[in-house]
């Protein structure tokens, strides 16, 4: 007996060395996984950073861009204004030279045929003369003006010029920096759709395939029936429950989300076609209203930033189903959230 006994205890294995080895190993691979994502978070991170900054400068060139070409556009009708005066007083001077000249001829004319006239003719041919010479001199100013027009207006003319390919190179400019704003702001949305598609997966993983809860679109919906009872803005306790695991999806999604990506998350209630018509809901868009901002109040008081939340009230209006029988209805009965941009 004591010989079994021997022989069974040399037979026993010891596996605490071999449990051991293996817990080991598969802690270092849980801690080398879990660097490796926070290396990937903090990259991210910062290139994120670096394309809102770029996002603000370009923000910033596109207004400065914006005020110079107000600035020109003014500076542009200013000399337009102040061409189209000159012109006419250019054309009032011309006509003006043309009347003198015709009163000098007038006047050369009657001098010329007046040689053998007395004393009175030759006196008034003197007088006529003086007025000759006169006009002529004032001819001559106006030359002068008419010259001095023309000089202003070669110098508007060049100025409204270089004013309107400064203003073509500024339009350029701004076509280009909208370009590449509006490329920044697709990186964004996309950005906000990638998160967008987490928080659905995340809160389909959470809900599962419960009846009245399903996704439409990009949107997260439940029906009415499953938060609220009939007629009543107060979330009942079976739908504490639901609202409770949806604020803890929130919460950790407001911890991933980068600071900079403006995001809210949009609660929108829905009634039926039915009227409603009591002292504490005069109309559906009352009862919509109000089971959304009781949603809101609600993911608010289990730690859910407010200023991530907006309540929207859309009574009857937006049906999903525009039929009216009993099916439709409930359907059209409804809470929708949407991750949307701010």
């Amino acid at each position: 007996m004591p010989l079994g006994r021997t022989r069974r205890a040399a037979r026993t294995v010891d596996y605490w060395p071999g449990f051991v080895d293996a817990l080991s190993t598969m802690l270092l691979v849980i801690i080398f996984l879990l660097s490796v994502f926070m290396l990937a978070q903090f990259f991210l991170s910062r290139q994120v950073t670096g394309k809102d900054t770029a996002l603000t400068k370009l923000n910033r060139q596109v207004d400065e861009l914006t005020s110079l070409l107000a600035l020109e556009r003014a500076g542009k009708q200013t000399a337009q204004t102040s061409l189209a005066s000159l012109t006419a007083t250019l054309d009032a001077a011309q006509k003006d030279k043309v009347r003198l000249q015709g009163l000098i001829d007038s006047t050369n004319a009657q001098a010329s045929g007046a040689g053998g006239a007395a004393a009175a003719a030759s006196a008034a041919l003197d007088q006529e003369k003086q007025v000759s010479a006169r006009a002529a001199s004032q001819i001559d100013i106006l030359n002068q003006q008419i010259a001095a027009l023309r000089r202003q207006l070669g110098a508007i003319e060049d100025a409204l010029a270089a004013s309107e390919t400064k203003d073509k190179d500024s339009q350029a400019r701004i076509a280009d920096l909208g370009s590449r704003l509006n490329v920044a702001l697709a990186q964004k949305v996309q950005e906000l759709a990638r998160y967008r598609s987490d928080f659905f997966g995340r809160l389909r993983q959470i809900l599962g395939d419960r009846p009245g809860i399903r996704v439409v679109g990009d949107r997260f919906v439940f029906q009415s029936e499953v938060l609220f009872d009939s007629g009543q803005a107060a979330v009942n306790p079976a739908g504490h429950a639901e609202l409770d695991q949806l604020a803890s999806a929130v919460i950790t999604l407001e911890r991933e989300i980068p600071p900079e990506i403006g995001w809210v998350l949009r609660v929108d209630g829905h009634t039926d076609q039915k009227p409603i018509k009591s002292a504490q809901f005069p109309s559906n868009w009352e009862l919509s209203s109000a089971r959304a901002i009781a949603v809101v109040e609600y993911l608010a008081g289990k730690g859910v930033d407010p200023h991530r939340l907006v309540a929207a009230g859309f009574g009857e209006f937006q049906p999903l189903d525009g039929t009216t029988g009993d099916e439709a209805m409930r359907r059209n009965r409804r809470i929708e959230l949407k991750l949307t941009e701010r």
